[in-house]
């Protein structure tokens, strides 16, 4: 498995200037059901283990793991999508905003480029 290092809350930086009131990131406004969604998908890891757990017929695991998978991928495209509305967004709406809009553009090119190798 690989893990990928990513700054904590306290020190990642705002997407752009000082926190909004629903917080520093574009997703903040909708934490509650990224939550939700996150919590299911927790679930559906959950019952993976519990069938293998249980000795379930290899096919049936797999179909449940490209559930799984997909709802991940669904996942971070949502994430996404409100990366390049908010921050990217802000980025190019600030006046001095040339270096970081680059910034901003480049972070979310190799996020993509992430999601296409998995």
């Amino acid at each position: 498995m690989t893990t990928i290092d990513t700054p904590s809350a306290e020190t990642a930086p705002a997407c752009h200037g000082a926190p909004s009131e629903a917080g520093p990131h574009g997703y903040s406004g909708d934490k509650a059901a990224h939550l939700k969604r996150l919590r299911r998908i927790e679930g559906q890891i959950r019952g993976l283990q519990r069938m293998v757990d249980e000795d379930v017929y290899c096919i049936d695991i797999l179909t449940q793991v490209s559930a799984s998978t997909k709802a991940l991928q669904s996942f971070a495209l949502s994430l996404l999508e409100e990366h390049l509305r908010h921050c990217v967004a802000a980025a190019a709406a600030a006046e001095d905003g040339g270096e970081e809009l680059d910034a901003k553009v480049a972070e979310a090119s190799a996020a993509i480029a992430r999601l296409l190798r998995t």
